[in-house]
């Protein structure tokens, strides 16, 4: 289920990775695919360490492509879905200037807090077995007004009703 959205708190507009979202309405509406790559790592394989806690720690690049000419910003939650305490938020990141390269070791927008309560990209660093890390990105039609004290809940609730374009990259990490 969590491949597929992001929970979102009672009241809100649920954001689907999946291409269709609810509106204000409540109509669901399709979007456009962003097509989220990178070049050290392909879908559903290993993250080099360099970007883990065996490593340096630091942002993988990502490529992203197809985004729509009316986007104003881009977002990116990168999280753990098997974290054995639930889902572990590794990077929050929004006002992302529209771009198709995000560099490793980059902080190209405004970072949140993480599950470990720090403002920065937080590298995979399972405790035991094989990790499914999602990098999420959206396509906004706006800019968000947050503060970096704001976490995942804050920038789903935030986005709602403004996703344009989404897609995601999953890399394995054990």
């Amino acid at each position: 289920m969590l491949a597929g959205c992001i929970a979102v708190p009672a009241g809100q507009n649920p954001v689907n990775i999946n291409n269709t979202f609810s509106n204000q309405t409540g109509e669901v509406q399709n979007m456009k695919s962003l097509l989220i790559e990178s070049p050290v790592f392909r879908s559903m394989e290993k993250i080099p360490s360099r970007f883990t806690c065996d490593g340096e720690g630091i942002n993988p690049p990502l490529t992203i492509k197809n985004i729509p000419a009316e986007a104003k910003s881009l977002a990116v939650i990168m999280d753990d879905p098997d974290a054995p305490m639930g889902t572990w938020d590794h990077w929050i990141i929004w006002n992302i200037p529209i771009q198709e390269n995000i560099r490793e070791n980059s902080q190209p927008g405004v970072e949140g807090r993480n599950s470990w309560n720090n403002n920065e990209y937080g590298g995979p660093c399972p405790p035991s077995g094989s990790h499914r890390y999602f990098f999420k990105v959206y396509a906004l039609d706006k800019m968000l007004s947050l503060s970096p004290s704001s976490k995942k809940k804050d920038v789903v609730a935030a986005i709602s009703g403004h996703v344009i374009a989404s897609g995601q990259l999953v890399g394995m990490y054990r």
